[in-house]
């Protein structure tokens, strides 16, 4: 049986292209800008075309010829444009420069002449002056031949299996003459931080993780139920995705940073779910959810050195007070 296709458009290392996979879609192109990235995204999808470049500068025609998919039906491309310029009263928020990449967006969903999009973008677009330019969105799309999902949603990932609060706006749509889709129900329960935690290893037992952010051990404890799919185990871990062959014995994105002893003492002595009063970093609660992630620390916090600072300070701080490893690898 032919899968669904998509295209990913902003797709970074490729966090919404797993999630399409593992719906059951291929994801057979992706657009990425920054290089890095776009090389991890192949990485992670080896089967699928990625287009090192600006959205500006791709056109459906190249998509489908860089793909191998030739005229076959794009059943939904999907992603998140920046948008970062909100133009004064009587201006229309689409014309500021800044936004082009949204208008880019539209542009190729139309070109691709895809059945259906996903468009996710930080909940501050559905508030105050703000909501003119989604409003002026919604209209770029009806005006390319796109049904709108109109009563839109900000989706709290907490409420779909993931122990994070993280917002976003989600905004779908259709082909005109096809079925809108509908938002998902929420789950019942929340996973918290110690059913994603619990069965890691203490990164600090490893000395290795100086200079590296993997290490191969046994000392791995049980997984709680959720946490199993997390690690791969079960036959229903993948969802509709396609397995990897991966080493289940590795600790991964975990090296380690020193912080000073006074830094350790004020973690130490700040309760779960709260912030400790001078680096303003969040402690995880082990019962409750993480905040949602920065991109990086301010450097004016003294963040210190490599990607684990970055996660301490955007609030991923163990529930027993380690401050590294077994914290990141919630990101493995």
């Amino acid at each position: 049986m032919t899968r669904p296709i998509g295209v990913d458009l902003f797709s970074g290392a490729g966090g919404m292209s797993l999630g399409f996979e593992q719906a059951g879609f291929d994801v057979v192109a992706a657009v990425e800008i920054d290089p890095v990235h776009a090389a991890v995204h192949k990485f992670n999808f080896p089967s699928c075309s990625v287009l090192a470049k600006s959205v500006t500068e791709v056109s459906g025609a190249e998509i489908r010829s860089v793909s191998g998919i030739g005229t076959r039906k794009v059943d939904v491309v999907f992603g998140g444009a920046p948008c970062q310029g909100f133009s004064m009263i009587g201006k229309r928020a689409l014309d500021d420069p800044r936004n082009s990449l949204v208008r880019d967006f539209v542009r190729i969903v139309k070109e691709l002449d895809a059945s259906y999009f996903v468009f996710e973008n930080v909940k501050g677009l559905t508030v105050g002056r703000h909501r003119k330019f989604l409003h002026e969105l919604i209209e770029e799309f009806q005006a390319a031949g796109y049904d709108v999902q109109t009563e839109w949603r900000v989706l709290n990932a907490a409420d779909y299996g993931v122990p994070q609060d993280r917002q976003r706006f989600i905004l779908m749509g259709a082909k005109a003459g096809l079925t809108v889709p509908s938002y998902p129900e929420r789950m019942l329960s929340r996973p918290t931080c110690a059913d994603a935690l619990d069965d890691l290893p203490d990164a600090e037992a490893f000395a290795s993780l100086n200079a590296t952010d993997a290490v191969k051990t046994k000392k791995f404890g049980k997984p709680s139920a959720y946490a199993e799919a997390l690690r791969g185990f079960g036959n229903d871990a993948w969802g509709f995705g396609h397995p990897r062959i991966w080493d289940g014995d590795f600790l991964t994105s975990s090296m380690r940073t020193e912080h000073s002893e006074i830094s350790r003492q004020r973690f130490r002595a700040t309760p779960e779910g709260k912030v400790e009063p001078i680096s303003r970093f969040f402690k995880l609660p082990s019962d409750g959810l993480s905040n949602t992630l920065r991109a990086g620390t301010d450097a004016s916090r003294r963040g210190g050195r490599g990607i684990s600072d970055q996660l301490i300070g955007s609030g991923l701080l163990m529930k027993d007070r380690r401050e590294d490893g077994k914290t990141e690898a919630l990101y493995r």
